[in-house]
């Protein structure tokens, strides 16, 4: 499948799992293939506008961790763009929504979550190989 063509399909995707995941509470939509998934929105760095989409997240005690993989392409993804450009943002998970400060792990914390993300989520390894860049390992912090 052309890039394009596979990149409007996830955009619709998306789209509806965005949807589902809000209109429902977070009742549905909150865990795909086992993993849990967080609705983050962040602030367009450009637009000004509200930004959101779903993202696997992981629980490291009170902390939520996302990675910035972007299927493993050689540029960051536009949520963590603009979450650089301003780390305050609102995350949803599950039922709970919560203000977050957003940050890239210390080296010691990605050096301790990072082998262990990619054991919760495999396709974080093919991911790894597949970029030259470092993938962020971004930690949601409640504000």
């Amino acid at each position: 499948m052309p890039y394009a063509l596979a990149m409007n399909w996830v955009h619709w995707v998306t789209r509806i799992h965005r949807g589902v995941y809000r209109s429902t509470g977070g009742r549905v939509g909150a865990r795909i293939n086992g993993l849990e998934m967080v609705l983050l929105t962040t602030m367009g760095r450009k637009s000004g506008q509200p930004r959101t989409l779903p993202l696997a997240c992981f629980r490291d005690g009170e902390d939520w961790i996302v990675v910035a993989s972007n299927d493993g392409q050689d540029f960051h993804p536009a949520w963590w763009l603009n979450l650089q450009a301003n780390p305050r943002a609102e995350a949803q998970l599950g039922r709970e929504t919560r203000s977050i400060v957003a940050h890239e792990a210390t080296d010691d914390d990605r050096a301790r979550l990072w082998p262990w993300l990619k054991q919760q989520n495999s396709v974080y390894t093919k991911y790894e190989k597949k970029t030259d860049r470092r993938i962020p390992v971004v930690v949601l912090r409640k504000a």
